[in-house]
């Protein structure tokens, strides 16, 4: 199983009434939540651990999670609020104003950690459940206590106008870059992370922390993956983009999904991947996030749509 650690909340779309008025809709969403339904709408055994409200908005994340086949066995539910994410789309980027203060997301503590089952091979970590405490502290608790043992995997999903208090939030993430063995990146938040500079030269730079795969988005270029063996890319698919949330989760997704068919996600699998399994790795993250962004919303494909 691929357990997928970090925040689920409700993205409040801009929309116009029938009677022209604006409007927001709500719907499921969340980088790391996004990423656990991508995977379990390809096939691949799925679980999620995050906090999760008991109000309606928490029971509608449950429903969709299991609706895509998703285990939430793990997930801790108390009588919290739901995070709200506003997302404003401007020339199809997406903006976010998140409302997250005492939330169940938010609240969870190290002491409040699962023992995570054997049947759990890889983890995935990301998304704004990194950046405030005291859930980030958890979320890195929980890296550290696994990493020797299962595969894991981050993308930081940078959003700068939610960290209040950036010095920590770099060194947070710096430190669980260098215990993960794979680290993916938009060329975006690669150089707000390491500044300015050839994206190969930065990436190379990351291996050296520690990860044993990194992988670069490049948005309408592709995405490059580097490890011990070299370089690989897989260009982009050419689509008519409606708006790209979700696109980077639904790669990381992509991304483990091929990782499990190819038996590679194991620790010493993952320490020398040969270049044509990281190769169709992001080809099916390249794949899937295509048709994430030719439609509304962050609505992964299912497997039977490739």
């Amino acid at each position: 199983m691929i357990l997928n650690c970090g925040e689920a909340l409700i993205d409040m779309l801009a929309r116009v009434t029938g009677a022209g008025e604006n409007a927001f809709a709500p719907y499921a969403g969340g980088a790391v939540f996004n990423t656990a339904i991508a995977l379990g709408r390809l096939g691949a055994p799925t679980g999620f651990f995050s906090g999760l409200s008991t109000d309606l908005f928490g029971d509608t994340l449950v429903q969709v999670l299991e609706q895509s086949m998703v285990d939430t066995s793990l997930c801790l539910r108390a009588d919290r609020p739901c995070t709200l994410a506003f997302v404003h789309l401007e020339n199809g980027q997406a903006r976010y104003m998140f409302y997250d203060e005492n939330t169940a997301g938010r609240m969870i503590t190290p002491d409040d950690l699962p023992a995570i089952p054997d049947a759990v091979e890889a983890m995935f970590f990301g998304g704004i459940s990194l950046i405030q405490d005291p859930c980030a502290s958890a979320y890195e608790a929980l890296i550290t206590r696994e990493s020797a043992a299962r595969v894991t995997m981050i993308d930081p999903n940078i959003r700068p106008g939610f960290i209040a208090n950036e010095a920590a939030y770099r060194a947070r993430i710096d430190r669980m870059m260098a215990q993960a063995d794979i680290v993916k990146l938009s060329d975006e938040d690669l150089m707000w992370l390491e500044g300015d500079g050839d994206i190969a030269a930065k990436a190379q730079g990351l291996l050296a922390k520690g990860p044993r795969v990194v992988c670069i988005t490049e948005g309408a270029e592709g995405a490059r993956g580097f490890s011990r063996r070299g370089e690989v890319a897989v260009p982009a698919k050419k689509v008519a983009v409606v708006d790209t949330v979700g696109a980077g989760d639904t790669f990381n997704a992509g991304v483990l999904a091929a990782l499990k068919q190819a038996g590679a996600l194991t620790k010493s699998a993952i320490t020398d991947l040969p270049e044509d399994t990281l190769h169709a790795a992001l080809s099916l993250g390249v794949q899937t996030a295509a048709i994430t962004v030719s439609r509304a919303g962050a609505n992964p494909p299912w497997a039977h749509e490739l």
